[in-house]
């Protein structure tokens, strides 16, 4: 919904991965946060509080639109992703939600910290009523009293956020067990799920497995997912956790849930400090060390003679860990049973028998993005709306089919923001996607493009880009602009501060533009319509990055017959 009249619920990847998810379990449960919301709902102003009906209706759109054109059911709903609440129109978006017959639909508040939501819906009866979970990002493990005393579901409803390798699998580890230990939160949700990104971005590969190379279809099932497996193989949502849960006595938790109706699983970590640590909050010192651990089964699980067990062994020293291994069940004697542990362990014994090591073959091998690269953005009938391999850090670039074109440009690719958005980090001031290989160096990139401002108009290729995310406001690179005024630009910065050179191109809006940008070493030259505009502008930093596409402002411009050599 980029404009207010424009209800589109096919735009990008999302719907595709819910209804996977929900082939592979129809039980999921499916949560839906804004980190960020349309330039129209703020009314040009940074905030989306000061019309909350009009917010509220947009969230409630996008819910029944889930609903309609994907036969999606959205579970829960947030505020605004690690961003201020405000009570008014909490309470208005339940009011929405019921208007609209989805009084199922519930409240998460705050996604950010415990307080000030806690004391908050302590103090305000009517704000409690509409508030099912308050959720805390990163909570290190431990909540607060107000937030116990609000009798609410607590969740971490963003944690993990940590560098996948075999230290991340044990951070995993120990709060999936411990959030609930230390802070009884009933859910933990891993931000993210699959590091599909490039990872000279920020937070790279802070995902539960690794598919960053779309190029060449290499994956990388890391730790965190194996470790995932010893709770969710083994429980599902709508099972309750045993008040006997704690700390083991020469460290490591352990927790136990049920379904029930008779069926146990207890998972069982001793993760050491060093290697568990997370991303955030810093984790206090502690000691873990090699223990026997004696468990009494009492009341109805007291008749239970067997357990499934599945173990999970990190071994730093040797480096070979083995991964959610199915043991020989243990026979219980007296309701009982006694393990040995060794440090950095995960133990799942559970009456469940239909946990299973899933195989896959091997994936192709790892490799560079290709140096020689070209899309045209021919597709008549896309899956995304999103062109592969590039990666929007402000405005949003989808394909864009142009009836007023019956020459070469029919399907293009088309920046379609016209508005900032509210935004939840702060962008630049320009649009950009990259692409590419973030060790490129010397390389040529070229594209058409068609500027659709008059006047005030502006688009740029450029190279060596050298930052993305919450970063990319101070994006070093080389930038080529040219502007609907007949002017060009080369700047060595997305925020054109730096200018190595500058003079007259002759461009205007609605027509079509080929620029060629070349950096080699200390020096970079432009080609515009094939012929030399510019040449040997001086380039000492960066020594390397993305290519991009962009613009000079929230605009509407075109993008064709992009193209990349590179060294």
């Amino acid at each position: 919904m980029h404009y207010e009249n424009d209800e589109n619920f096919f735009r990008g990847y999302e719907w595709w991965l819910m209804k996977e998810a929900k082939k592979r379990n129809p039980n999921i449960t499916l949560i839906g946060l804004p980190w960020a919301f349309p330039g129209w709902v703020g009314r040009g102003k940074n905030w989306p509080y000061d019309f909350p009906d009009i917010t509220a209706s947009y969230v409630v759109s996008w819910i029944i639109g889930a609903k309609q054109y994907h036969n999606l059911d959205i579970d829960y709903v947030g505020i605004w992703n690690e961003r201020n609440f405000d009570g008014k129109y909490i309470k208005l978006l339940r009011y929405t939600l019921d208007k609209s017959g989805l009084e199922r639909v519930r409240i998460i508040a705050s996604d950010n910290l415990w307080e000030p939501i806690a004391l908050s819906l302590l103090l305000d009866q009517e704000l409690s009523r509409t508030v099912d979970v308050i959720g805390a990002h990163y909570p290190g493990t431990t909540t607060v009293l107000e937030a116990l005393k609000t009798q609410k579901k607590l969740w971490s409803s963003e944690d993990y956020s940590t560098f996948n390798d075999e230290v991340g699998g044990g951070c995993w580890a120990r709060i999936l067990n411990q959030n609930y230990v230390n802070g009884l939160m009933t859910a933990t949700i891993s931000w993210n799920l699959v590091a599909s990104y490039y990872e000279e971005l920020p937070f790279g590969r802070d995902g539960l497995m690794t598919a960053e190379e779309p190029w060449s279809g290499n994956y990388v099932v890391e730790s965190p997912i194996w470790i995932t497996a010893h709770t969710t193989q083994f429980t599902q949502p709508g099972w309750s956790y045993l008040q006997t849960v704690g700390h083991l006595a020469q460290g490591g938790s352990y927790v136990a849930l049920t379904d029930g109706e008779g069926n146990l699983t207890v998972v069982i970590e001793t993760m050491t400090h060093d290697h568990s640590v997370c991303i955030r909050p810093p984790l206090l010192p502690y000691n873990v060390t090699s223990q026997n651990a004696t468990f009494q089964l009492k009341g109805s699980f007291a008749s239970i003679k067997q357990l499934q067990v599945w173990r999970s062994r990190f071994e730093f020293k040797t480096k070979k860990p083995a991964f959610f291994e199915k043991l020989t069940p243990l026979k219980l004697s007296d309701a009982s049973f006694t393990l040995q542990l060794s440090t950095d362990e995960v133990y799942t014994l559970t009456t469940i028998k239909t946990g299973q090591k899933g195989s896959y073959s091997d994936p192709p091998p790892s490799a560079r993005f290709p140096k020689l690269y070209k899309d045209d953005f021919n597709v008549a009938n896309p899956h995304f709306s999103e062109a592969p391999d590039f990666a929007d850090q402000t405005g949003v670039f989808e394909y864009y089919m142009n009836l007023t074109d019956s020459g070469p440009h029919v399907f293009t690719l088309r920046q379609v923001l016209t508005q900032r958005p509210v935004t939840w980090a702060t962008d630049a001031d320009q649009t950009i996607s990259v692409i590419g290989d973030y060790k490129w160096e010397n390389l040529t990139v070229t594209c058409d493009i068609f500027m659709e401002t008059v006047k005030t108009g502006g688009v740029y290729i450029a190279a060596r880009v050298d930052k993305g995310g919450q970063s990319v406001r101070s994006a070093k690179g080389v930038f080529f602009w040219v502007f609907t005024d007949g002017t060009y630009k080369v700047t060595n910065d997305i925020a054109g501060q730096t200018v190595l050179a500058e003079g007259l191109s002759g461009t205007r809006a609605y027509g079509w533009h080929t620029l060629s940008l070349t950096v080699k070493g200390q020096y970079a030259s432009g080609l515009l319509n094939g012929y030399p505009l510019w040449k040997n502008a001086v380039v000492l930093a960066p020594k390397n990055g993305w290519a991009a596409i962009g613009t000079h402002s929230f605009e509407l411009a075109q993008f064709d017959n992009f193209a990349v050599e590179a060294e």
